[in-house]
């Protein structure tokens, strides 16, 4: 039995603890707006929150992640959230849409700690996340918009 804590819920789930959080989240938990991409933690589909941080829930072993706040897109709330889901909205980011829930939990991570990134800083927080449809420049656009409605500025 592993003990998790997501989105502000504590869930016990019977699983092999070498089994990736990815898998319980989705077959387990239901919580199926975190995609598979690679398998491999190399394009981001899969971010989630692991106290705070962006973490690749496809390679996470669940057993890693007990005892630590994980959070989902689902549970995906708070200023930089929502001003995140605002601009991507404003923006038009998604095309396909597959990458879209980890583009948004990497940007959101990003904004929590920094609501004021240079362009660098967005481009090494995004680095993972890799998105079929290059919507790259939208997604660039959405994150500095919604640093600046963070700092109060373009109301």
């Amino acid at each position: 039995m592993v003990r998790l804590r997501i989105n502000g819920e504590e869930r016990e789930v019977e699983v092999d603890p070498t089994t990736p959080l990815l898998w319980v989240l989705r077959d387990h938990l239901q919580l199926t707006g975190t995609k598979y991409g690679c398998g491999r933690g190399l394009c981001g589909t899969c971010t989630v929150h692991l106290g705070g941080n962006p973490a690749r829930a496809c390679i996470l072993p669940v057993s890693a992640a007990a005892g630590q706040d994980i959070r989902t897109i689902e549970g995906l709330e708070g200023a930089a959230g929502e001003a995140v889901k605002d601009a991507w909205r404003e923006h038009a980011v998604p095309q396909c849409g597959f990458c879209q829930a980890g583009q948004v939990m990497s940007a959101a991570a990003l904004l929590e700690g920094n609501d004021a990134p240079s362009q660098q800083d967005i481009d090494d927080a995004m680095s993972g996340n890799l998105c079929r449809c290059a919507t790259y420049d939208r997604i660039r656009g959405a994150i500095s918009d919604a640093a600046a409605k963070l700092r109060g500025e373009g109301e």
